[in-house]
């Protein structure tokens, strides 16, 4: 097939540290590429991918301008590409001109939905436009449709080695950005609760109120023994901490439609403790691969239930589920879905 794959503009794909979409698009690409079909990936200059590559005019997706000039470049490149389906993770503005059009079309979500750009797209697009998200918590208002379909998230597995044992006194890990509805200070309660060494490793994103926050309720616990914060860290050192620690804490105090750092820790054989919220009790299977909970204490409590999980389980439910072949397999099979839905109609 003849694919044409969007993402927004601000991220080069792949990305070297943050940019979770940006991950799922390079393994797509890749993927794809791999099984003989005909890739075309609209992104940001700097990026390096294995496939035909069109950059967009401008780096960012705010102002009138700068969507408007986006929007006629991806516009005119799509309607004169003769492509078989259009697959976009980038904003559905930049689909406009085209949703009209018989070439089917794909919306990736990979972050909570507007209900206002589904009854755009659908009006607009007169049945040929279908959406995904990556979780079954991100559709559900929409789930009973033929037209949404739950595509999860993944991770190469090439990339990630599992660890099968670590020490009584592995450490505790938080991976992903340092912010509030992350719930870091949550992941340092579990740890001094559960007398466990913790290490931090993400970025601190720009904005004075994350800056504030990583001052005030991060900084003054780190004391690079029972607390260590090691910044951002790129695929290589991700996968030797995910290797060394007991279990990756997701604490989140929002719900998240799929943190890829998850299906990375698994991949590593690292189960996850985390709270009920967003996707993770759909990737988390409390008491085989980690623990679901819903407050700290039952956190703490779970850290004790370590030994119970054997790491083998870990890494075989990312290769059952959330493997880059698994994931590239129900996009191909979706993209053959939609093209015979043209054919046919």
């Amino acid at each position: 097939m003849r694919i044409a794959i969007t993402v927004d503009p601000e991220i080069p794909v792949p990305p070297k540290f943050y940019g979770g979409i940006e991950r799922i698009v390079d393994m797509l690409v890749r993927g794809l590429v791999a099984r003989g079909h005909e890739v075309t990936l609209i992104a940001h200059p700097d990026s390096q991918v294995s496939c035909r590559l069109l950059t967009y005019p401008a780096l960012h997706s705010q102002g009138v301008s700068n969507v408007a000039r986006n929007l006629g470049y991806v516009s005119w490149q799509l309607c004169n590409g003769h492509y078989d389906v259009v697959h976009s993770f980038a904003r559905l503005a930049y689909l406009l001109p085209i949703l009209p059009l018989r070439l089917p079309k794909v919306m990736s979500y990979q972050r909570p939905i507007s209900p206002r750009s589904i009854c755009v797209g659908e009006l607009m697009s007169r049945g040929t436009l279908h959406f995904t998200g990556c979780s079954a918590h991100v559709i559900r208002p929409w789930a009973s449709r033929r037209n949404f379909h739950v595509v999860y998230n993944g991770v190469p597995l090439e990339r990630y080695h599992a660890t099968e044992w670590v020490s009584g006194d592995a450490p505790l890990t938080y991976l992903g950005r340092v912010e509030e509805i992350k719930g870091v200070h949550l992941a340092l309660e579990v740890a001094m609760k559960s007398r466990r060494r913790l290490i931090i490793a993400g970025n601190i994103p720009e904005a004075e109120q994350y800056r504030r926050y990583f001052k005030e309720q991060i900084q003054p616990h780190v004391d690079g023994r029972a607390v260590e914060y090691v910044g951002a860290v790129d695929d290589a050192a991700k996968n030797q901490l995910l290797g060394i620690s007991a279990a990756l804490l997701m604490p989140l105090l929002w719900d998240e439609p799929f943190g890829i750092v998850m299906a990375e820790a698994l991949a590593c054989g690292t189960p996850v403790i985390g709270l009920r919220r967003g996707s993770l009790p759909e990737i988390v299977q409390h008491g085989v691969n980690g623990f679901v909970c819903g407050s700290v204490e039952e956190m703490v409590t779970a850290i004790d239930r370590l030994p119970d999980i054997d790491r083998r389980d870990c890494r075989r439910i990312v290769e059952e589920k959330f493997s880059d072949r698994v994931i590239v397999e129900a996009y191909e099979q979706l993209y053959r879905e939609v093209v015979k839905g043209r054919e046919t109609a």
